[in-house]
């Protein structure tokens, strides 16, 4: 194991990697990808790719790794045959719209996005005018229910996010993640973060948010003001502008476990975070 890492950093799991392919330039392949992570401790590895669907992927990089499927506009969006498939083949994370997001469109010269500059989808809606949910929503998220996947917010805001997560826990769903939640274009605010609480809506704790130097919208704020039970971890890992796992993990694992404590960041990035995916 990698002397740096704390001791504890055993077996983790990590829900938010990149690799390639992909249209935006990445470290490295799937099995490249997979033995970086290994090195640094996760025995667990969820493969996302913004263009579409990982499973079938993930399948032929190893043991220990999953995928999932994102819903933009190359899969059709709201397509519950797509979620369904992804299901059936293995695979375990819906990500709702990213780059084909309303709010990734509005934030796109957020410096957060600037990595993705270049790489534009059409735009998938997910909300009315009159802020409800689209009702081709409602098919996927009787899918997801159906096979208790787990359904990740992706690039909504913090509002929409609000509006999804409650009829999706009305549509039996169980699992639910917010994706870098403070990322500043994505509009966090208190009021959101009761609302997600009430709903035991998961926090994704990521790496890749706290390496773009905003203090305030830093993902390990989030140890102090949401419960450390309700705390996943998502490196969001992979860009080759931003570092690589052997350069990044340990010190953001060391900031991690000086915020919470060895038991606390032990329990976040190991059994917490795997009993979310499966």
């Amino acid at each position: 194991m990698n002397a740096d890492l704390p001791g504890w950093a055993v077996d983790m799991t990590d829900l938010h990697t990149h690799a390639a392919p992909s249209l935006l330039p990445r470290h490295g392949d799937d099995r490249a990808t997979v033995a970086a992570e290994r090195a640094v401790g996760f025995g667990t590895v969820v493969l996302k790719a913004h263009e579409g669907s990982t499973v079938e992927r993930a399948a032929l990089a190893g043991e220990g790794v999953y995928g999932g499927i994102v819903l933009n506009s190359p899969v059709g969006g709201a397509n519950p045959d797509a979620v369904a498939v992804a299901a059936r083949l293995g695979g375990r994370i819906v990500w709702m719209p990213t780059v084909s997001a309303r709010t990734h469109k509005l934030g796109a010269s957020s410096p957060a996005l600037s990595v993705h500059r270049g790489f534009e989808l059409r735009q998938v809606d997910v909300l009315s005018v009159t802020g409800t949910l689209l009702p081709q929503w409602h098919d996927v998220l009787d899918v997801i229910a159906e096979h208790d996947l787990l359904l990740a917010s992706g690039h909504l805001s913090a509002d929409e996010t609000v509006v999804l997560f409650r009829e999706a826990r009305r549509r039996g769903v169980h699992r639910l993640m917010v994706n870098h939640p403070k990322m500043a274009f994505l509009g966090w605010h208190e009021a959101a973060a009761r609302a997600l609480q009430e709903l035991d809506a998961h926090l994704e704790l990521g790496i890749l948010p706290d390496l773009l130097g905003d203090a305030d919208h830093a993902s390990l704020t989030l140890t102090h003001s949401y419960p450390s039970s309700l705390l996943v971890f998502g490196g969001d890992l992979g860009h080759a502008d931003h570092d690589p796992p052997a350069d990044a993990v340990a010190p953001w694992l060391h900031a991690l476990e000086k915020r919470v404590g060895e038991d606390v960041a032990a329990a976040i990035m190991t059994t917490q975070t795997r009993s979310l995916l499966l």
